[in-house]
């Protein structure tokens, strides 16, 4: 299928002219424009160190790079929505060279990996949209007296994101323990019987960690970033190896009032000596709390009879991306037609953006408050996806049944051509050093 620009940039066969081979018997096309320059990247030869900063200001000629070499390519009969492949597209090809690895590609192309990353998605998004409902709540609450409704609304809040974090928890020990296809990926070897290389593998997790920053940041319409770096290095190091917390020295934690701590991070926490401190992900797994034992077979182990929450969470970490708008699947910009963005996936100006900017203009002689609803109204408007519906759980308990089902889920493969697409680049890259 030919690429949408030819029409624009001018065709393939374009300023140049046609000479016969007399060692193949072919006609060769001989380009009579100048030479264009390779991707001209410094490649560092040592290990990252410090921040890892991706580019954010592709220019026009870049951007056509991309869309012409890189981007995905729609197959026949398929729905051009946005996917995780095109967000993942993005950050590597906006990452700094000197962090990507062959490793580092494959291993962001994996089942595993993209069920991570999903539920990663998942979890940051209902995290900033529960974060925002809690500051709210607790504005209001300054004029009002707390009652037992509060507290059920509040539990509520908290149990879905301790479960949220728990989807992502399952896939990050899969990974950790090199379970399933990233056992060559171990740092001790696909059978687990070599010495440890555990200092390759701190700088290979720190360098996914970023990359998890970066996609979660891009999926989620560029927003709020510094909430994310914090939240995504509090729940994977904890509070005391929160080295962005210990960079920017926010101090969000201690502004927080006690009941947005129970609710964003959970009863979950333990606090061990710092050599024996383990990640708030860890401690969701070995939490006492009552978890539906079918949540840590979602996308890898199929279930018989799952409920209208558990099917909506498999379907948000391991189903199609075509399908999340009739699900009513909401997952940043994933799963929104890719024709309303431009080629770095930033959201295309509309005309609803334009009339409310025209009626915020004419109302600012209003009052005050009436100002502020306007805003608001026009911000609910401007949003780029809905929030987050969790379905409610079952009041009945889940009990174990007398046998665990053994029966694979279908595993949805990665993109296999993108993925060879960024090892060749990365491979050319490499040899013009």
């Amino acid at each position: 299928m030919a690429d949408d620009e030819e029409g624009v940039f001018g065709g393939l066969y374009e300023d140049g002219h046609w000479e016969w081979n007399e060692n193949t018997n072919t006609l060769h096309f001989i380009s009579d424009l100048p030479p264009q320059p390779v991707e001209t990247i410094q490649i560092s030869t040592k290990a990252p160190t410090g921040a890892i900063e991706f580019r954010d200001d592709v220019d026009l000629i870049e951007q056509i790079r991309f869309r012409r070499r890189y981007q995905r390519k729609l197959q026949p009969g398929q729905a051009d929505v946005i996917t995780l492949q095109d967000v993942k597209d993005i950050a590597i090809f906006t990452a700094p060279v000197g962090i990507l690895s062959p490793v580092l590609i494959n291993m962001l192309h994996l089942p595993t990996t993209e069920r991570f990353l999903r539920a990663l998605i998942l979890c940051c998004q209902y995290y900033l949209q529960i974060a925002d409902e809690m500051a709210n709540r607790i504005i209001e609450l300054e004029a009002k007296v707390r009652t037992p409704d509060c507290e059920i609304i509040e539990n509520e809040y908290r149990d879905n994101l301790a479960d949220l974090r728990l989807l992502v928890a399952k896939e990050y020990c899969t990974i950790l323990i090199g379970g399933g296809e990233t056992r060559k990926f171990h740092h001790m070897g696909p059978q687990k019987k070599r010495r440890s290389l555990s200092d390759k593998d701190a700088r290979l997790f720190e360098t996914l960690l970023r990359m998890c920053v970066q996609v979660v940041w891009l999926a989620l319409g560029r927003k709020s970033f510094n909430q994310i770096e914090l939240e995504v290095n509090r729940v994977f190091k904890s509070d005391i190896f929160n080295t962005v917390e210990h960079t920017l020295k926010t101090g969000y934690v201690g502004k927080m009032t006690k009941e947005e701590r129970s609710v964003l991070f959970g009863n979950c926490i333990r606090y061990d000596k710092k050599l024996n401190t383990k990640s708030p992900l860890t401690n969701e797994v070995f939490c006492s709390r009552d978890v539906d034992y079918r949540v840590m077979g979602l996308g890898v182990i199929k279930c018989p009879h799952l409920t209208s929450r558990l099917q909506y969470l498999l379907l948000t970490i391991a189903g199609p991306e075509e399908n999340f708008t009739e699900s009513g699947i909401v997952l940043g910009i994933i799963g929104l037609p890719r024709s309303a963005f431009d080629t770095m996936l930033r959201p295309l100006p509309t005309a609803t953006e334009g009339k409310s900017k025209a009626s915020m203009s004419s109302t600012s002689n209003r009052s005050s408050k009436s100002a502020a609803s306007m805003r608001k109204s026009s911000h609910v408007v401007q949003k780029l996806y809905p929030d987050i519906t969790l379905p409610r759980k079952e009041s009945k308990d889940v009990r174990f049944p007398p046998s665990f089902p053994d029966e694979p889920e279908k595993i949805r493969q990665c993109n296999e051509m993108q993925r060879r697409r960024w090892l060749n680049r990365l491979s050319k890259l490499m040899n013009l050093r």
